[in-house]
């Protein structure tokens, strides 16, 4: 690991950020990404998402624990049946309830049932297998929720940087509209002394005010950035201006990293999980066509008052089905999820070539950033060497004031494309950490 440092030769490059010095909050990066992991809502929709699945998992459950239910039923009939049994259920049957009169049209007759029910499964093979497919299920969105806080990462680093970014144009420019309002001061006395044509003291004001409106969209860059600020940690449009307590470095690191891609990242480990369940559901599906076995019982209690509990029975028993044919629907289910694990190994695929050719382009586009830190760290000494060189002649009266101008603007361009160029670098440097982590 080699470290390249660029010491820059302008003066001001360290001095403190002047702007907004009395309605800003100043926050460092480490209190930020504290912020955002507590308060951002698409780590909090990530958790709710794990939720969910952490309680689809849990309803599989069933497939072992048994189901419990009461029920109470009250009745009211003269159904000859109906009303029979409700008074054999009682054990209230008389030897005139026989009676062939009476069983043909009995009086009205009250019947109150407490039941209590418990179901047992005991063989569901197709319910093993979704019950495995949820539990991975839930693993896969666990470790997408996981990505998205690296994600989340990357971006509060993004965001920062560009804050400072922000600040650090505005600085320039700051500077900028000093040296030019100095320059209209020094052309204006050159030209009341006659020494000087009115256009150029012209071409000194329209840079003056040039500046001057480019300063004012610098300083609209850090409100901007500032409430992306405030969008990742929750907040509204509170009107708040942030602040770096941190400088942008002005030195870039050279790091190699990994040219392949990882199997061991957090997302794709997902879209492999993402492709087992799919492949268990399928299973599943073919273990439809297998019997299943459920245990049973119940224990009622029944009365011709109601809640009564004078006479009572229980019903223990087992059931044993076997779906033979159901209109080709469990054929065309097993179709279907055949085509969704399909269609998931496809996706899985696509997606490891596509992240690998994400990380070429993004090693790539490291190169060509640390050449242009370099490039433009070169133009900026020289644009600065050309400045002072013509700003001397012009007071010696050898330089046009047209010219002086033209090296002015050069110089301070330089010098955000210079900062632009290390934003560029540093972000594709996290980039490729956060591709290759």
């Amino acid at each position: 690991m080699k470290k390249v440092v660029y010491l820059l030769v302008i003066a001001g490059l360290t001095v403190n950020y002047p702007l907004f010095s009395q309605d800003t909050l100043r926050i460092s990066q480490s209190e930020l990404l504290e912020n955002v992991a507590s308060n951002n809502y698409q780590i909090k929709i990530a958790d709710q998402q794990v939720s969910m699945a952490r309680a689809d998992y849990r309803q599989s459950n069933a497939l072992y624990l048994p189901s419990l239910s009461v029920s109470h039923t009250a009745m009211s009939t003269t159904n000859p049946l109906m009303a029979f049994g409700a008074k054999l259920n009682q054990e209230i049957l008389t030897p005139a309830d026989f009676d062939p009169a009476q069983l043909n049209d009995p009086s009205r007759t009250q019947n109150y049932a407490t039941e209590v029910l418990v179901l047992q499964p005991l063989f569901n093979l197709d319910g093993v297998y979704e019950r495995q497919a949820a539990k991975i299920q839930q693993d896969a969105i666990q470790l997408q929720a996981d990505r998205t806080r690296e994600a989340m990462e990357l971006e509060v680093g993004k965001a920062y940087m560009q804050l400072q970014l922000a600040y650090e144009a505005a600085e320039v420019l700051e500077r900028a509209r000093v040296t030019s309002q100095e320059g209209v001061k020094l052309i204006t006395d050159y030209y009341e002394e006659g020494l000087i044509q009115k256009s150029d003291l012209l071409a000194v004001q329209v840079r003056a005010t040039e500046v001057e409106n480019q300063l004012r969209y610098a300083k609209t860059n850090i409100r901007n950035a500032s409430e992306y600020i405030g969008f990742l940690m929750g907040k509204g449009a509170e009107g708040t201006i942030y602040k770096p307590t941190e400088r942008a470095p002005i030195s870039i690191e050279q790091v190699d990293y990994p040219q392949l891609l990882s199997s061991f990242r957090k997302d794709i480990v997902a879209m492999e999980k993402s492709v087992t369940g799919y492949e268990k559901m399928l299973r599943s599906s073919r273990m439809k066509f297998l019997p299943t076995i459920n245990a049973f019982g119940s224990y009622q209690l029944y009365d011709e008052q109601l809640l009564g509990m004078s006479a009572s029975g229980y019903l223990v028993g087992a059931k044993l089905s076997w779906n033979l044919f159901d209109g080709y629907k469990s054929v065309g289910k097993m179709s279907k999820a055949k085509a969704e694990t399909d269609k998931a190994r496809m996706e899985n695929e696509q997606y490891k070539l596509q992240q690998q050719m994400e990380l070429n382009k993004t090693n790539r586009q490291l190169a060509d950033a640390e050449r242009k830190v370099q490039l433009t760290r070169l133009a900026l000494d020289q644009s600065a060497e050309a400045y002072r060189i013509r700003k001397d002649r012009f007071e010696e009266g050898l330089e046009k004031t047209t010219d002086l101008l033209m090296a002015e603007t050069q110089m301070f361009q330089k010098e955000l494309e210079f900062r632009q160029a290390i934003f560029e670098y540093n972000f594709t440097k996290e980039y490729l950490e956060f591709l290759t982590r």
